[in-house]
């Protein structure tokens, strides 16, 4: 389910619940995946909450507490706000950059986490944005890829 709480111009609930199904299916995610689209605030909000970051950011991804909800993949919220500026900066269209986000979240909830997994999640977001037509992966454009190891652990 997608909720867009803040509208942003050609950004549509019925488009980007199509896309979520599309995304989930590309990721492999099974259960139902809700999308928060709203302000920098309200996310700040969540980050400070969640994650001690009193600071906005573009996506956060919660994954469910799998003891209480049975076929729930668990919840993404995505700063609006952050997406404007971004698709602006960017030079594609606001609802390209809001499926960007929704795809790195979905990817997080499917238990993927760039920051410690030494770009697992970086190529597996490439290589699912080119397959869903989206511009430049989240992780690529912030230059987050962890180098390769060789199997020697270089």
């Amino acid at each position: 389910m997608v909720v867009l709480r803040k509208k942003l111009p050609g950004v549509s609930e019925r488009a980007l619940s199509r896309f979520l199904t599309r995304a989930e299916r590309a990721v492999g995610l099974s259960g139902e995946v809700n999308v928060l689209i709203t302000t920098s605030r309200e996310v700040r909000a969540l980050n400070r909450r969640y994650r001690g970051k009193d600071k906005p950011t573009d996506v956060l991804s919660f994954p469910p507490l799998r003891t209480i909800i049975h076929d729930f993949a668990g919840d993404v919220a995505i700063s609006a706000d952050i997406a404007a500026q971004n698709s602006r900066k960017l030079g594609h269209a606001a609802s390209d950059e809001i499926k960007i986000l929704m795809l790195h979240g979905v990817i997080h909830l499917a238990g993927y986490d760039h920051e410690s997994d030494e770009g697992q999640m970086a190529r597996k977001e490439d290589r699912l944005r080119r397959a869903l037509g989206l511009p430049a992966s989240l992780i690529a454009r912030n230059g987050a890829h962890p180098p390769r190891r060789s199997r020697n652990g270089r």
